[in-house]
């Protein structure tokens, strides 16, 4: 029986480290809103799959709030960091189509001053 007792004495302060509970993600939650509104930013809104992505960030950030406010700090904090990452994808998505875009207007820019300067040259 003293073995006993001594065991859970010892390991009564790792029970209560598990216990503990994990900070409120405030830095977290604002990255992830920050992330969103970049992504609205540059566009994602008018892209559908960068608008997909920014939607998911969105309800995310919705659920982690309410996860908060329960006082459910530790899913909220996953919650929080899959939002992030919905919402930095919906930024690279809508780059990339918005690059997409100079890209062919570039392309179309240069083919017309081609044309332009082939029909000034005499042979």
């Amino acid at each position: 029986m003293n073995k006993k007792l001594i065991a859970l004495i010892a390991a009564a302060p790792f029970a209560w480290a598990c216990g503990s509970s994990m900070p409120e993600p405030k830095q977290p939650l604002s990255d992830a809103e920050a992330a969103l509104r970049s992504a609205r930013e540059v566009g994602a809104d008018t892209q559908p799959a960068a608008r997909l992505q920014a939607k998911l960030a969105d309800e995310a950030i919705v659920e982690a709030k309410k996860l908060i406010k329960d006082g459910d700090y530790e899913r909220a904090t996953y919650v929080v960091l899959r939002a992030r990452a919905d919402a930095e994808l919906a930024v690279a998505l809508a780059k990339e189509r918005n690059a997409l875009s100079a890209k062919g207007e570039a392309v179309e820019k240069s083919a017309e001053t081609l044309g332009t300067n082939a029909q000034g040259v005499t042979r």
